[in-house]
């Protein structure tokens, strides 16, 4: 599993590096190998960064396992929006240090952290679904509804604008970019402060603020289950 997510933990911290193929897609083998590594860190009661190759997050599903038929396409998507809402549940702070590119379930991924950073640079941040001719599914227009500024979201959502790292801070995909050197420094200073919660403070105060969200992709999730084939 190691090959497809890197996991060094030190201090504190856990660092999770993607690292499947080029565009780090995310398929069935690296949601189970992430939800096992997020096991592993719960139990090491340490904060999380998240990051990937770079000039790339994530690119978004495995479109082979996407085009490979209704049943697969909704396994898919119901694995990845259950990781997303277990990292919104995540009983300690998900950091996301976003290298460059976030398309589609990469730019989700970013909207499921606690903080995100991001870097300068000729960057794309951008829900492009419907670009490339799907629909948006339920999960990820609740998401995208709760985490994103009220103009951000139907340009984002419906029109699948793409945002330069700058302007993915006003729209709410990022919260800082940094130059492309400091990214490492700045993420691992923001969960070193991260860190210095009360986590039972943390876990409780971050169920009650989503626990609106957590709801709606609750129902997503069934809904999608239902008609996404």
């Amino acid at each position: 599993m190691s090959e497809l997510i890197s996991y060094h933990a030190a201090d504190g911290i856990a660092l999770l590096t993607l690292n499947n193929g080029k565009v780090n897609a995310f398929s069935p083998e690296l949601i189970a190998t992430f939800n096992t590594l997020l096991d592993r860190a719960e139990a090491e009661r340490v904060v999380v960064v998240i990051t990937g190759q770079p000039g790339i997050l994530s690119g978004g599903y495995d479109l082979k396992v996407m085009t490979a038929g209704p049943e697969q396409a909704v396994a898919l998507v119901s694995a990845g929006s259950a990781l997303t809402r277990r990292l919104l549940a995540h009983p300690f702070p998900v950091v996301v240090a976003c290298p460059g590119n976030a398309v589609a379930k990469g730019a989700f991924l970013l909207l499921a952290a606690d903080y995100r950073i991001g870097i300068e640079g000729p960057y794309k941040i951008c829900l492009n679904e419907v670009q490339i001719g799907m629909t948006m599914h339920h999960a990820g227009i609740a998401l995208a509804r709760d985490r994103l500024s009220r103009a951000a979201f139907p340009r984002a959502v419906i029109n699948a604008e793409v945002f330069t790292p700058e302007a993915a801070v006003e729209a709410g995909f990022l919260d800082r970019v940094v130059p492309a050197e400091q990214l490492r420094e700045t993420a691992f200073a923001v969960a070193g402060e991260l860190k210095k919660l009360n986590m039972l403070a943390h876990r409780n105060t971050k169920l009650k603020v989503r626990q609106g969200l957590l709801e709606a992709l609750d129902e997503a999730i069934v809904r999608d289950n239902k008609h996404l084939g």
